[in-house]
């Protein structure tokens, strides 16, 4: 018998869906070096934009905020190739516009995400991420 309530309660921790988390590729239109990306974002998930650059490029980014029901903080971290989630960019930290020169070749990701109550409390944000390299 507890071996059958153990096994019921494995399947169902197991079976719980982890949050999705969204992924996109950002492409550049032909003969242009930068584009404008928008979403929402809510509660605790995160969204990830994956741009291809060259080591000794430099990236721009600037986030802003098109649409709330919280607060209206939105934030995005850069994390360089290979990464496991540390940034080399934390925009809670530094704000949300960046222009850094890229370390190496390779797919940088920009997570965009909430911090504090608008994530603890499940708030959505719209958002317009502005991205370039040069």
């Amino acid at each position: 018998m507890l071996k059958q309530a153990l096994a019921a309660l494995f399947i169902a921790v197991v079976a719980v869906p982890a949050l999705a988390q969204r992924t996109a590729e950002v492409k550049f239109q032909p003969g242009n070096f930068g584009t404008m990306v928008n979403g929402t974002i809510t509660g605790d998930e995160y969204f990830d934009y994956v741009l291809g650059a060259k080591g000794g490029q430099e990236l721009f980014a600037e986030l802003q905020v098109s649409d709330t029901n919280g607060s209206g903080v939105v934030y995005f971290n850069i994390l360089p190739p290979g990464s496991d989630g540390v940034a080399i960019y934390n925009g809670s930290i530094d704000g949300n516009t960046a222009r850094i020169t890229l370390p190496e070749d390779g797919d940088y990701t920009i997570r965009v995400y909430l911090m504090g109550n608008d994530r603890d409390t499940g708030k959505t944000i719209g958002y317009n991420l502005d991205l370039s390299i040069q």
